[in-house]
């Protein structure tokens, strides 16, 4: 596909009254592509009823197996033991989830998200993955055919990614990424899963000496670098409050993030380097035509054993 397009996602929507207020602010001004729902989490129904309200178009499904923030700690919808750690709430690491959950259980909630999601009033359009626990980053031990199984079966389009940046600075560097990108890639082409072609990535945490106007600067400079296809960059926004002040690590890049997406020399550069923001709808619409390249890939190379 020719041309610059770029998916600006908003995760952890209802994790808090914090993150929902900025999310929701981004929304109605139309200054990113989408965000995606925490079904479990503290503040889903605050931010479940605004998106009822207002029938936004453009609200995917955070599936989320892990709680990682020690004053924002919750459970499961299911209450499946193996999906738990001794405190009673969902693990804080992906490796404890990797190590510790069931598949059967782990399926069994990403579809009480759904469901719960669903009967709140909202359309679906995508479905992505908190902290990446269903990858497999930590251990190995991977839930994605499973989840692409799960996506196809309900026409979700799902983030993943069908190729690899080699300068992005989380996914570049981590051995066997690329081959595993391209198998489940080429299983999603069989199932008819879309897929973005690339995901954009960038650290969580503040990083040493960095400040807002480096932060903007490196994402800004991403915006000239990017490659013909479709991509996705997810930001995690929030308010500058005392909440989160005292409750969120490096909460000042979720601060950062908001700025960010109202800066003019964000906006200016989105289009001064020929970005086009589209949503997860985009991808479902013309994702067919990947889809079927990368099943025909998969099916040469089963013949060519």
């Amino acid at each position: 596909m020719k041309g610059k397009r770029l998916v600006i996602n908003c995760d952890d929507f209802g994790q808090s009254p914090a993150m929902n207020a900025a999310i929701m602010h981004l929304l109605e001004e139309g200054l990113v592509s989408s965000a995606t729902i925490m079904a479990p989490a503290p503040a889903f129904r605050e931010a479940a009823e605004w998106c009822r309200k207002r029938e936004q178009p453009n609200i995917g499904l955070h599936l989320t197996l892990t709680s990682e923030f020690e004053a924002l700690r919750f459970p499961s919808l299911t209450g499946s033991p193996s999906l738990h750690d001794e405190s009673g709430n969902l693990y804080r690491t992906v490796e404890e989830f990797e190590r510790g959950a069931d598949t059967r259980d782990v399926m069994r909630e990403l579809t009480a998200q759904y469901e719960l999601v669903r009967e709140s009033g909202i359309a679906i359009t995508h479905a992505d993955n908190h902290m990446g626990s269903l990858y497999g980053m930590a251990t190995g031990r991977s839930h994605i055919p499973h989840v692409l199984r799960w996506c196809a079966k309900r026409g979700l389009p799902f983030r993943l990614f069908r190729k690899v940046d080699p300068s992005d600075p989380l996914l570049g560097p981590m051995p066997g990424v690329e081959r595993a990108a391209a198998r489940a890639s080429a299983l999603a082409g069989v199932l008819g899963v879309a897929l973005p072609d690339y995901l954009l990535s960038h650290p969580f945490e503040v990083l040493e000496g960095e400040t807002y106007d480096s932060f903007k600067r490196m994402l800004i400079g991403k915006l000239y670098r990017l490659p013909d296809g479709i991509c996705e960059t997810y930001i995690h926004p929030g308010i500058d409050d005392p909440w989160m002040r005292e409750r969120i690590p490096h909460w000042e890049k979720r601060v950062w993030e908001f700025k960010l997406m109202m800066d003019e020399d964000f906006r200016y550069a989105l289009r001064d380097a020929g970005v086009t923001l589209v949503d997860y709808r985009f991808i479902r619409r013309h994702g067919r035509e990947s889809r079927l390249r990368a099943g025909a890939r998969l099916a040469a190379s089963v013949l060519g054993r």
